[in-house]
């Protein structure tokens, strides 16, 4: 396929894409000019063997596929409605898929639609490794906190680590810090917290943060008192959890947080380097 036609391609694939209600679309009229289909009734066939494996894949039709009243303007000026289907990036894929290969089109859209699907699956997974890294920064800021305020209340770092234990203990459902970490394959010299899944990083967050407010609040003072105040803050936030059919102990691990904060750092550093590679070139 020529080079000037891959790009004339894939402006009219880029143009041809709405968002309706926040959700990137396209409409299937439009798309069976650009796929090189002369006929609707031809282009609707190999629609409907993509909903069929829509419909296999699990992903919800209706989800995918949704039909609406479009318009057309006739020689004369005037306007009529005429039945469209709303498509999403995935649905536009399957079409493509059950398109006639032999189509230039059909061959460059194959190739624009998975590797769309592959940028946004990037971009998304990025965004949940930038949320899990803060996380886990804000809970090590909130311990230092919770620490610092303790210290000043005739606890030392021994009481410090029995309470944020005795909290991991309630918090787990009787599992202490070293069973969970059995449990999740930890190694022994890391903290649990650079394992956790980002829902109970920021669940543990919230109960360390409960007790920092409630021991200046209610005026604690020594291990016992701010030990059950921890406890009975990290029991609360399990049940809230709980009652939402979430169990912390029964959550998988996730991927080493640290690993995850050196795989963001390089991607930036590819980026910078890529600008000044522009730039330079400029």
């Amino acid at each position: 396929m020529k080079q000037e036609l891959i790009h004339e391609l894939f402006q009219k694939f880029e143009a041809a894409s709405r968002e309706i209600q926040g959700i990137e679309c396209w409409s299937a009229r439009e798309l069976q000019e650009l796929f090189g289909y002369k006929d609707w009734n031809v282009f609707l066939k190999t629609v409907e063997k993509a909903k069929n494996a829509c419909a296999n894949s699990g992903e919800p039709v209706g989800s995918h596929f949704v039909e609406v009243t479009g318009s057309y303007t006739d020689e004369n000026g005037e306007e009529h409605p005429e039945d469209d289907i709303a498509l999403t990036r995935y649905a536009c894929y399957l079409v493509t898929q059950n398109g006639d290969p032999g189509k230039n089109e059909i061959a460059f859209a194959q190739t624009y639609y998975a590797v769309q699907t592959r940028k946004q699956e990037i971009i998304e997974q990025r965004l949940l490794d930038i949320s899990r890294v803060a996380a886990r920064d804000k809970l090590s800021k909130s311990e230092k906190k919770l620490s610092g305020i303790i210290y000043e209340r005739n606890v030392d770092d021994k009481g410090f680590s029995t309470i944020r234990s005795e909290g991991d203990k309630a918090f787990f459902g009787g599992f202490t810090t070293g069973e969970m970490k059995k449990k999740l394959a930890v190694p022994d010299n890391r903290p649990l917290a650079d394992f956790l899944p980002t829902l109970t990083i920021k669940a543990k967050d919230f109960a360390v943060e409960l007790t920092s407010y409630n021991v200046v609040e209610k005026d604690l003072h020594g291990e016992t008192a701010i030990t059950k105040e921890h406890v009975d803050n990290n029991k609360a936030i399990r049940k809230m959890l709980e009652e939402r059919g979430i169990t912390p102990e029964s959550l998988p691990a996730a991927e080493d947080v640290k690993k995850v904060k050196r795989k963001l750092e390089n991607a930036d550093k590819k980026v910078l380097k890529e600008v000044k590679r522009m730039t330079k070139k400029k």
